[in-house]
């Protein structure tokens, strides 16, 4: 495949071939170029370029890669294979998140106090004086590797190629945070260690790395006293997973309340934008405490091997934008049938009557 050595693609096969190569002033020159050429860049080197940036990032110095990361996921937005982009993001975002792990306890170590604000620079030497060169270059690219992250995770494929989350049983340990299994579960665990040593909470990619997908999902209608079993994925925050429930037991006519528009459900699966739309339940653990809009679906209990969730008539009025969480990940809720009487009474007894929320 041939490429202009003027546009985007020159500027990546010159960046690829200075990497490997190690030439430092080359791959410098090249590192520039693929800035100012991206916003110009075609389709077709858009496609090309993602995955060959994302195959050399373990290479490139740690400064920079992070900002090849985003240019990485920039691609993947604008088409590219998310799948073969995903291994090196992958890897760089775990590296950085042990660096920012390291940096925040190395900087309580040495005396504490406010942590630095990374700019766009690189970290000044007093900063690398006091917790290491890797530590603080974690530390200062942590947001770039998020954006880098999230724009891969938007894709199905690539969450599932972190592997399943575990999840624990019970109200007191009921999220996948710091229980999932395989890749997701250690980078879940990094970030935790981020938010303990540093305070910084990196909401995006946390609610990123717990979507589910193709997640049964038990669903009790108390005022009505009836149950359902739904399946949802790419759900990004209990906002869009309300209204997906009203579209689907109150639209499909299930039970009693206001049923979204059209135009406020199909914002909340892929279509862009957002609506004005109305809350139609309230949310609640099986134990009887409040799930709030703000949290997302990794957080609903799981009972018995599947999520538990109980429906309630709204406390008060609420309404907020409808749309999703995450732009580029399309949501889906699907009612898979109503349950049994039978069925609805053995779920029922699992969870605590009704009466004042507990926060």
């Amino acid at each position: 495949m041939i490429f202009s050595k003027a546009g985007f693609g020159g500027a990546v096969a010159d960046f690829e071939g200075a990497v490997v190569a190690q030439d430092a002033k080359r791959s410098g020159k090249a590192f520039i170029r693929l800035q100012e050429t991206f916003g110009r860049a075609g389709e077709t080197e858009l496609f090309a370029g993602g995955p060959r940036l994302a195959a050399v990032l373990e290479r490139v110095p740690p400064g920079p890669r992070a900002v090849v990361a985003v240019l990485v996921g920039a691609c993947v937005e604008r088409g590219a294979d998310a799948e073969r982009c995903a291994p090196g993001v992958l890897a760089g975002l775990r590296t950085a998140l042990e660096g920012a792990v390291a940096f925040g306890e190395a900087w309580a170590a040495t005396g504490g106090g406010p942590f630095p604000v990374p700019d766009d620079g690189e970290p000044g030497e007093e900063i690398v004086e006091r917790t290491g060169f890797a530590a603080a270059v974690g530390w200062w690219t942590l947001s770039q590797w998020e954006t880098a992250a999230v724009a891969l995770l938007n894709h199905r494929a690539v969450r599932a190629m972190l592997g399943e989350a575990a999840v624990a049983e019970g109200p007191d340990d009921a999220t996948v945070r710091g229980q999932a299994g395989g890749r997701r579960g250690e980078l879940l665990r990094l970030l935790t260690a981020v938010a303990q040593a540093s305070g910084q909470e990196l909401r995006c990619l946390s609610y990123a790395l717990q979507v589910l997908d193709d997640e049964p999902l038990v669903v009790l209608h108390r005022p009505s006293a009836t149950g359902y079993l739904l399946r949802l994925s790419g759900i990004g925050d209990n906002f869009q997973l309300h209204t997906l429930l009203a579209d689907a037991l109150i639209g499909g006519g299930h039970v009693a309340g206001r049923a979204p528009a059209p135009q406020e459900v199909a914002v909340c699966r892929e279509t862009p934008g957002q609506v004005e739309t109305q809350g139609s339940f309230e949310l609640v653990a099986p134990g009887g405490d409040r799930l709030w809009n703000e949290g997302s679906p990794a957080g609903i209990p799981v009972v018995d091997g599947i999520r538990l969730l109980v429906l309630d008539e709204p406390s008060y009025a609420r309404t907020w934008p409808a749309g999703r969480f995450f732009p580029g990940m399309r949501g889906d809720l699907i009612l898979e049938r109503a349950l049994e009487p039978e069925e609805t009474q053995r779920w029922f007894a699992r969870v605590s009557p009704a009466g004042e929320l507990t926060v």
